[in-house]
């Protein structure tokens, strides 16, 4: 009997105390590692001075840290059936801790690269055994709810990110360092909280060997719709990421660090609330109301760009975050309901990769659109054709639901 089969087969009295300790550090463990994949945001102006980046060369550091996220995924999730959590999660962590130091002590764009590509193998290596490990240690055993906290927790953390780099260096000593510095310490103690974990947890013995994702053979015009959200969603999500705080700085004329950052973070931030407040929401719903959250946020970020206002600005990022929140809860729903219990862990594997792949793709082709066109009416165009691409698939969703 694995340590994991053991702690649930004791009372919960008994198991209650270490398993709000178990939950707690892969909480915190998780909290710090999203935190940290997007500290770069904020300080992608300053790269683009200092290392003489083009808006192209900052969206394809957006575009390696997806393409290792999907390289990890596919790896390490059958690795971390197999092995069990802990090794998984350790080796992870540290690789994040390398990730930022490569990109605390980076001297040129190459590190860079470097850097968020070690970034996102250390997420994709974490975040399948860490969300997998707090439904298993949550005290009560209470699934749903850990996969939820999970799921807030992640995007709260990636939208606290941009805020904490940006204030750091707005108004501390080594701008280009010191929030790095501060995500390594912070590691430390998710290091120790991994380690504490039973060595069981999460395995289920038998050979290592990659999982490839498959499509589902029913049910898949619901599934490549749920995909095709999902995809829209992270990608108004990673060109907000990439390019608003110098689309901000364009558009209001100067630039400040800490409110490039929080321009950035806050559409995560606000997804993260969108989360929490949608939860009773149907999956139909959500699907619908993040669509046109998305295009409502999309047209407001245009209108911003063309008349130079803040609080436009803010406004439509609140409003797109909102959506983006509700529309990747859909998503991800749909593709739970559907998936068939034997084809689950590929059909979700194939989800995420859709999701990571395609917003990628999505994020570099408006650094080209940038090369040609400027910054601001390159986020402008990709705007109006994200808006367009959310109001076919609502079109589409509708006709379908329809016919059904």
């Amino acid at each position: 009997m694995t340590d994991a089969q053991l702690t649930r087969s004791q009372p919960p009295a008994a198991r209650a105390a270490p398993g709000r300790l178990w939950f707690a550090g892969l909480g915190y463990a998780l909290a710090v590692l999203f935190t940290g994949t997007n500290l770069a945001t904020p300080l992608y102006a300053a790269y683009e001075r200092v290392f003489h980046l083009s808006a192209l060369d900052v969206t394809l550091l957006v575009a390696v840290y997806a393409g290792a996220v999907m390289v990890a995924l596919l790896a390490c999730g059958p690795l971390s059936d197999t092995v069990g959590y802990r090794p998984v999660l350790a080796a992870g962590l540290v690789t994040a801790a390398g990730g930022a130091a490569l990109l605390a002590v980076a001297s040129g764009p190459a590190w860079l690269y470097a850097g968020r590509a070690v970034q996102g193998l250390a997420v994709g290596t974490c975040s399948g055994a860490l969300t997998a490990g707090l439904v298993l240690t949550e005290p009560r055993g209470r699934q749903a709810r850990a996969s939820f906290l999970a799921a807030i927790a992640t995007t709260a953390a990636c939208g606290a990110g941009p805020v904490l780099a940006g204030a750091l260096a707005q108004y501390a000593p080594h701008p280009r360092n010191l929030s790095y510095a501060v995500e390594i310490a912070l590691l430390i103690p998710a290091l120790a909280a991994v380690a504490a974990l039973p060595a069981g947890l999460g395995r289920a013995g038998g050979r290592w060997r990659p999982r490839w994702p498959r499509l589902p053979d029913a049910h898949r015009g619901l599934f490549l719709r749920a995909a095709l959200v999902s995809l829209l969603a992270w990608a108004v999500a990673y060109v907000v990421l990439a390019l608003v705080p110098s689309y901000t700085a364009a558009a209001l004329g100067g630039s400040n660090l800490l409110v490039d950052g929080t321009a950035a973070g806050s559409l995560l931030l606000v997804a993260a609330a969108a989360q929490a407040g949608g939860r009773r929401l149907g999956t139909g719903r959500a699907l619908a109301f993040g669509m046109m959250g998305l295009m409502v946020g999309l047209a407001g970020l245009i209108a911003a760009g063309a008349t130079g206002s803040a609080a436009l600005l803010f406004g439509a990022i609140a409003v797109a975050g909102a959506g983006q929140g509700l529309a990747f809860m859909g998503g991800v729903r749909q593709v739970n309901e559907i998936a068939p219990a034997a084809q689950r862990a590929g059909t979700v594997a194939l989800f995420y990769v859709l999701t990571y792949g395609g917003s990628g793709l999505v994020t570099v082709a408006v650094g080209v659109l940038a090369t040609h066109l400027g910054l601001t009416r390159a986020v402008q165009v990709a705007a109006a054709v994200l808006a367009a691409a959310c109001l076919l698939t609502v079109l589409a969703g509708g006709r379908a639901g329809r016919t059904r």
